[in-house]
């Protein structure tokens, strides 16, 4: 007899806001579907290194990739481009100044990468937006003549930052909102910056690979 392998039930979330342990999944990435964006459920993900990834037909899916993507702060490479176009100050570069704008600027970015759209929703910008106002979420800015023209948000939990989405109207604009979250990183203490999905540009910029069970172990002493 052959015997079929059958695929593990997918993890639908409810009203309680808890999330399976992402170390014992049943799918590869995929920790569960369904859910909200209220600060009590995305603060409980972001907690055990799980984050919104898409939405489809309204559903909610949660990830926790393996292997995960971090930068330890101090260690971001920048090149000597980069380094004297921080120099010159070329860029106006504040943080937390307008919020709102940096999200909808790189929900604008995915949505022209991305025929099926973006999961920066309403919905996705409304959670984030009272997690900012709560102090937990963090915006990076580059300004060019009083113009918004490159940053990047993501939230900040104890000693982790954990990157959510950047985006760059301007040639290295986004890259010295990294810089400048770097340098706060070293500033807070913070122990880390999830990058979420290893991509090699980021590995360019001096980010590294660590499993999930190693991940999930940084977490939870960070927070």
């Amino acid at each position: 007899m052959i015997r079929v392998r059958e695929r593990p039930p997918l993890y639908l979330l409810d009203e309680s806001c808890h999330f399976p342990d992402p170390r014992r999944i049943g799918y590869e990435d995929l920790v569960a579907v369904g859910g909200d964006f209220s600060v009590t459920r995305l603060i409980e993900a972001y907690k055990q290194g799980i984050f919104p990834w898409f939405i489809e037909e309204e559903l909610i899916y949660w990830f926790s990739p393996n292997p995960r993507m971090i930068l330890y702060p101090g260690h971001l490479k920048i090149s000597k481009s980069l380094a004297r176009t921080i120099k010159k100050g070329h860029f106006d570069v504040r943080i937390n100044h307008d919020f709102p704008a940096v999200i909808r600027k790189c929900a604008s970015v995915k949505r022209k990468g991305n025929q099926d759209g973006t999961w920066i929703t309403q919905e996705f910008i409304e959670g984030f937006t009272r997690l900012h106002e709560l102090g937990i979420a963090h915006s990076f800015e580059c300004y060019f003549e009083e113009q918004l023209v490159g940053g990047l948000y993501g939230l900040r939990i104890g000693h982790a930052f954990f990157g959510e989405s950047m985006f760059s109207e301007m040639s290295d604009a986004s890259k010295v909102a990294l810089s400048r979250l770097d340098r706060f990183c070293l500033d807070e203490s913070i122990c880390f910056i999830d990058c979420q999905v290893a991509t090699a540009h980021l590995e360019r910029m001096g980010a590294v690979e660590v499993s999930r069970e190693e991940f999930y172990d940084m977490v939870q002493e960070a927070v």
